[in-house]
This record gives structure tokens, sequence and C-alpha cells, in this order.
């Protein structure tokens, strides 16, 4: 039996968490957001392992979330608009995400 994929809609609450400060991260890698520019950041949070792209300084979308129970979700750059958890966040829960990855 295989473990159903995480939806974007579980991805976006543990992005929400983030930027309201209910949840805290560390980045995994050697390379800040800020060295970066334009690449992929890997963060940890109870558990919660996302990857993000930068792209010149901006969240441009989730390349992959697992989840602690093993559960997975992938971007897939075919995917309908609305299927990215980045898309679902508001400006400013865009916003402070973006803000807290720099800082770490």
């Amino acid at each position: 039996m295989s473990t159903p994929p995480l939806t974007p809609r579980e991805v976006y609450q543990v992005l929400r968490d983030l930027a309201i400060g209910v949840r805290t991260m560390r980045r995994i890698g050697e390379h800040p957001w800020v060295k970066i520019y334009c690449g992929l950041m890997t963060v940890e949070t109870d558990g919660w392992v996302l990857t993000f792209y930068n792209d010149c300084d901006t969240l441009d979308y989730c390349n992959s979330c697992y989840a602690p129970d093993g559960r997975a979700y992938i971007f897939d750059s075919s995917q309908l608009y609305g299927t990215d958890p980045v898309e679902l966040m508001s400006t400013w829960e865009l916003q402070k995400l973006e803000k807290l990855l720099a800082e770490t």
C-alpha cells in the first residue's frame, strides 16, 4: 500500500504556521537565502523538510515538502494554478516567509 501524497493545502498550512510564527525553521545546508539568489534552499521545521526555489531573492515556489509521516509533495510545473502551496499564501504571509528565509 503506497502512502498518499501531501496536498498543497497541507503544505500551505505549514508555510502559514512559519509565516505567523507558530513554527520556527532552521536552514539545512551551507548557503543562506541571500547567497543563493537563484536556486534551491532547504529548511526543516518540526520534522517537516521543505525546499524552496529562490528566484532573484523572491520565493517562487515550493519545490518539495516531506512530512514526518513520510508523505511528500513534489512540485510539478505542469500542475494547474493553485496547486503550488506558495500560490495559496496571502501577500502578507508570503512577505513574512520571505523575510524569515532571508534571516535563516
